[in-house]
């Protein structure tokens, strides 16, 4: 992408980095204010049947994902003018996700600033190995890549062992105001669970929480993994790596259907988030709109989103993503060439010794 087309999508976009106070507070109540509803009216129905709860749950889990935007919004410092304000919903809606305000912040911008930079994973981002790699992997070191790798793992597993577990400890190097977060997250949680719990009985809080947790979970791991694992992602090495090729390139347009689309605070224009964090949530879709280069980003459908649970590994001969049973054809192939050649080396060599 040349300097001059950089500068442009620039320009193009900073207009749509201004924050809208008005729509911001809106899309506080028109989150949270239906969370909390129907977290109420769900449990009011389980006196009637769990049938009648479960759909219910799903719903409220989509709005714990809206939820999740606001507080990713707020890391970003895109959904306040205030810096103190989105710090403060940050921390609120962190202890509602689950997930430690600045632990989370400081994670998902080293994510931003290293995104398909090969000499740079490995911090905010998924378990990435490519095709050489992989194969110069120890044993036991392939085997814990697949199973990370595994959907079933990944979805099922990961929420468990993400929001539950892993988001509860300091990362390593972690400065003071971010420790101090993660024990005040922590214990907000504990706190707020432990009232729900006695409130209305721990069996009720768990047939209501367990469900919204799990699903919203799911889904956020879902997003998170699909908007960069598609078949012709970018990935360079330090020297060849660019921001903006990695945003536009690297990162896809998922077109939602228009309610899946609003519940996920149209984090599907996941390329203009990339190329300007600061862009608020409800601007997304305009810049994409209005902005033709953005248009030519990776087009992703629900239906060809499951692709991408084939994809795990970085082909970076031909820069793109395969799967393991590519990767299994490819050494076939390989060694079928190179037994090609071989034979035909010990046939010239009979053929010099017969004369």
């Amino acid at each position: 992408m040349s300097v001059s087309k950089i500068s442009k999508l620039k320009k193009d976009v900073a207009p749509f980095e201004k924050i809208d106070t008005k729509a911001s507070v809106i899309q506080i109540f028109n989150t949270l204010g239906p969370l909390l509803a129907l977290w109420y009216v769900a449990y009011l129905s389980l006196s009637v049947s769990y049938l009648l709860t479960l759909p219910i749950l799903v719903l409220a889990a989509g709005f714990m994902v809206r939820t999740f935007i606001l507080f990713h919004d707020c890391c970003h410092q895109s959904f306040f003018k205030s810096r103190k304000a989105n710090d403060i919903l940050g921390t609120i809606t962190g202890v509602l996700t689950l997930v430690p305000y600045q632990q989370w912040k400081h994670t998902h911008t080293v994510h931003h600033a290293t995104s398909g930079n090969l000499d740079k994973r490995g911090t905010g981002d998924m378990w990435l190995l490519t095709v050489e790699e992989y194969k110069n992997s120890s044993v036991w070191r392939r085997i814990a890549y697949r199973v990370y790798r595994n959907p079933f793992i990944m979805l099922c597993v990961g929420p468990v062992a993400v929001f539950l577990i892993e988001y509860r400890f300091n990362r390593k190097g972690a400065r003071q105001k971010e420790k101090i977060n993660t024990y005040v997250t922590n214990v907000s949680i504990v706190a707020l669970y432990a009232f729900l719990a006695w409130l209305i009985g721990w069996q009720a809080f768990v047939m209501i929480q367990g469900p919204i947790f799990f699903i919203a979970g799911l889904l956020g791991i879902w997003l998170f993994y699909v908007q960069h694992q598609f078949e012709d992602s970018y990935f360079e090495n330090e020297e060849e790596w660019s921001y903006v090729q990695a945003a536009v390139e690297g990162s896809s347009y998922y077109k939602l259907p228009k309610l899946l689309q609003w519940i996920t605070g149209n984090i599907g224009f996941h390329h203009v988030h990339h190329l300007s964090p600061r862009v608020p949530n409800y601007n997304l879709e305009k810049v994409h709109n209005e902005t033709t280069d953005l248009q030519k980003a990776t087009t992703i459908t629900l239906a060809t989103s499951l692709k991408s649970l084939n994809y795990r590994l970085w082909d970076e001969k031909n820069k793109k993503f395969i799967s393991f049973k590519d990767l299994k054809n490819y050494v076939n192939n390989h060694e079928s060439v190179k037994n090609f050649f071989e034979s035909q080396g010990e046939q010239q060599k009979v053929r010099l010794a017969r004369k």
